[in-house]
């Protein structure tokens, strides 16, 4: 996907870094990744890729996760278990037949804009060759593979000290910028600004919930347990057991959101306990008609649920591991939600999307998500599109 094939329309005032307290990824950029050659968008509060398939949007949402795991501290094998099929098709081997890809991320917060940008060879191994942090024009952290035979890279960290900086070996399975907090005294100044930038990325990156709900799984009771939900949204039933008591007034923003979403008359959400210690949601209906089990809806239906959840509640009822040494307040969730329309209809989008914008508005959440067709949407405040082209 060639930046120059997208076209970018917004219904909201971009946020300028006055605005902006939490770190939050404002730009992703694919300089060649997949489908995708020198590609940048940016990213707002509410961002919907839009186009038709093989554009290119899953792939955008699937390097943002990457590097978000990757801010995680998780290896490169664990992140990329198929890393040839992110190289772009175009991509020629060299002399010694390595080809890979290159991703990065502009992330604002107080440490002013930071970026990151990446290079991963995925052939014939796959490693780490390059890493650069950067801020304000000036490199922070810059790491090179010297020498293929070790698995490690030579990283440079800007120190302004005795030495301008200081150089030292890092591995070449992970995220450099991840590591930095364990390599870095913090002594002079120069230090200080490399781990503000290195903390604001990581808290953007470690901020994210990729959300894929999945019906099928959705339909049977489940065990009532710590009530976070989990990607796949099966443990539904037992995270309403949890809101329903704890926060009356989203579980009552959730129901009202049922009522547009589902089919038929919904006078509220319950959730029942069964005999052997499980739960199962329910659709009150009010009336003779009683309540529907939510195993009894449709894909969309189950879908529409899963994600007005996410939207409504925050990180502490997802299953996430934000940086748990950074006050939440300094944090802010962004959801990934790839086939964000998928089994929806255009009222149940639409809803879907003035829900998050409003959240979004209110700087509960983020969302980037992907969906086939924008034109249910387009004209609500608070709405980036991206439009792809093949």
């Amino acid at each position: 996907m060639n930046a120059n094939t997208a076209t970018r329309t917004a219904a909201h005032t971009p946020l300028t870094g006055a605005d902006i307290v939490r770190p939050t990824v404002t730009e992703l950029r694919l300089s060649a990744f997949r489908a995708h050659r020198g590609a940048v968008f940016p990213l707002g509060p509410l961002t919907l890729f839009a186009g038709a398939s093989g554009s290119g949007k899953s792939s955008a949402l699937q390097a943002y996760e990457a590097l978000a795991r990757l801010g995680a501290g998780e290896e490169l094998e664990s992140v990329f278990p198929d890393p040839a099929a992110c190289v772009p098709e175009w991509a020629e081997a060299d002399r010694q037949g390595r080809r890979g890809f290159r991703i990065g991320c502009t992330v604002d917060g107080p440490a002013a804009p930071v970026q990151l940008d990446l290079a991963v060879q995925a052939e014939p191994e796959l490693r780490v060759v390059g890493e650069r942090l950067t801020s304000g024009g000036r490199t922070l952290l810059a790491t090179a593979l010297r020498d293929p035979g070790r698995s490690s890279v030579q990283a440079a960290w800007h120190t302004a000290g005795a030495v301008a900086v200081t150089r030292a070996p890092l591995p070449d399975d992970r995220l450099g910028t991840a590591l930095l907090p364990l390599r870095v005294a913090g002594k002079t100044e120069g230090q200080l600004q490399v781990l503000a930038a290195a903390e604001q990325v990581v808290v953007a990156l470690r901020s994210v919930f990729a959300c894929d709900p999945q019906p099928h799984r959705m339909r049977e009771p489940v065990a009532a347990g710590e009530g976070r939900l989990r990607r796949g949204c099966d443990n539904l039933a037992e995270v309403l057991h949890r809101t329903r008591s704890e926060c009356a007034t989203r579980h009552a923003r959730l129901a009202a959101a049922a009522r547009v979403g589902c089919a038929g008359a919904v006078e509220d959400l319950a959730v029942e306990e069964l005999g052997d210690g499980t739960v199962r949601a329910l659709l009150g209906r009010g009336g003779v008609r009683g309540a529907t089990p939510v195993g009894r809806l449709g894909e969309g239906e189950l879908r529409f649920l899963a994600l007005a959840l996410v939207l409504l509640t925050g990180p502490g009822v997802l299953a996430m591991d934000q940086a748990a040494e950074v006050p939440s307040a300094y944090q802010a969730l962004t959801v990934l939600a790839d086939g964000f329309d998928r089994c929806l209809d255009p009222r149940q989008t639409r809803q879907l999307v003035s829900l998050g914008a409003e959240m979004a508005a209110r700087g509960h959440v983020r969302l980037v998500g992907a969906v086939a067709d924008a034109s249910y949407v387009r004209g609500v405040e608070g709405v980036t599109v991206v439009d792809l082209v093949p």
